[in-house]
């Protein structure tokens, strides 16, 4: 079958007036030579956007732990342009966080949307005091032995965690957890900048969600934030307009480049839903105005941000162009992960796993394996 666009996003280029052949689920080519059956579709044909911080979505939460619940939300997110994701935990008690890590491995392969593409555990090695809508009760010192429980519970699917970095035992975890080919990200942390840094120097590459959840940057203190911006890591943002301002997210792509720059939903369970009660794990939250918020300290909880809108708004907010915006919600994170080898571009030999977009940047359709399944 060939595709053809006004415009095919590769990982490096644009391709003008091109068609792309796609058989047997894989990319085949791309060509500007002229075939007599093909689909026109339209404007843009994008790569599939690769969620790495989403803990649910249309009712169902990962930590739910329920049955069926993994693939209802694989196929909700479908809607969101999103082709690849990685289910997201919360800091709960060792006990729950087993459970998940087995359902998700139990039912990764048998999910019909949106392709699993690992496990990111966020938490539950943090610090009270940027705790944001995560138990600081179940909060302590990083233990490589339970990540190794969890890796084994999942069928090896974890690879991902996030920690405070001023835990003890953060710096020998962090080592210990890329040789198990787990990525460590930093997050929910009042760290200082220095400690920030010798954890980046240790082998830790993300930042979760920048500017949330961590130490702020002050002239005299850089923390969190200073530590994000100067390393050679790749920066989580949760561009909602709510989370972060636009003029913020801006001074993070410049400092970092946008090609360190990972456009994340970090949304819960009442994306895609109307506004009312909904939980985060534990907690009661309210879900108004295009906000989640918990019930008793009106702190966001997560969001209920669609990656397909994050794309657009970095766009209309003038701070990345058509082929940035596309690139931080597909190929940097799937290269903050290393699995680009898999998903987050178009290639000859990838799975068919595409988006089609509007002059608006509004999504018309979302293609899995070659074939449409929303749109």
């Amino acid at each position: 079958m060939h595709y053809f666009a006004k415009y095919i996003v590769l990982e490096d280029r644009i391709l003008e007036n091109c068609y792309m052949e796609v058989e047997d689920g894989k990319i085949k080519s791309f060509s500007k030579k002229e075939v007599e059956e093909y689909e026109d579709l339209g404007e843009i044909i994008a790569p599939g956007l690769v969620d790495t911080h989403i803990h649910g979505y249309g009712g169902k939460d990962i930590m739910d732990c329920k049955k069926g619940y993994l693939d209802e939300i694989s196929k909700g997110i479908l809607e969101c342009g999103v082709t690849s994701f990685l289910p997201t935990t919360l800091t709960d008690s060792t006990e729950k966080l087993n459970e998940a890590c087995k359902v998700i491995g139990d039912e990764y392969k048998s999910v019909t949307g949106a392709k699993v593409r690992g496990i990111f555990l966020e938490g539950p090695f943090f610090t009270e005091k940027y705790k944001g809508a995560q138990n600081a009760s179940y909060m302590s010192d990083p233990d490589i032995e339970k990540l190794k429980k969890w890796k084994e519970l999942s069928n090896g699917l974890v690879n991902k965690i996030a920690i405070a970095p001023e835990r003890e035992g953060a710096i020998d975890f962090i080592k210990e957890a890329n040789a198990m080919g787990v990525r460590v990200a930093l997050g929910h942390s009042d760290a200082s900048f220095d400690e920030a840094v010798d954890a980046v120097d240790a082998g830790a590459n993300i930042f979760v969600h920048v500017y949330n959840g961590m130490s702020g940057l002050h002239h005299r203190n850089p923390g969190m934030v200073g530590a994000a911006m100067s390393t050679d890591s790749y920066g989580e943002l949760i561009c909602d307009g709510h989370h972060v301002n636009p003029n913020a997210a801006n001074i993070l792509m410049n400092a970092k480049s946008r090609d360190r720059i990972a456009l994340i939903t970090d949304c819960m369970s009442a994306g895609g839903m109307p506004e009312g009660d909904y939980k985060l794990g534990e907690f009661p939250v309210i879900v108004k105005d295009g906000t989640a918020r918990l019930k008793d300290s009106g702190n966001l909880a997560g969001s209920i941000l669609r990656l397909k809108e994050a794309v657009k708004n970095v766009v209309e907010w003038e701070i990345a162009d058509v082929f940035e915006a596309i690139q931080m919600a597909s190929l940097i994170p799937a290269k903050s992960l290393g699995i680009d080898n898999v998903c987050g571009k178009l290639h000859e030999g990838y799975d068919a796993d595409f988006i089609v977009l509007d002059e608006n940047l509004d999504l018309k359709a979302t293609f899995l394996n070659g074939k449409r399944v929303f749109g």
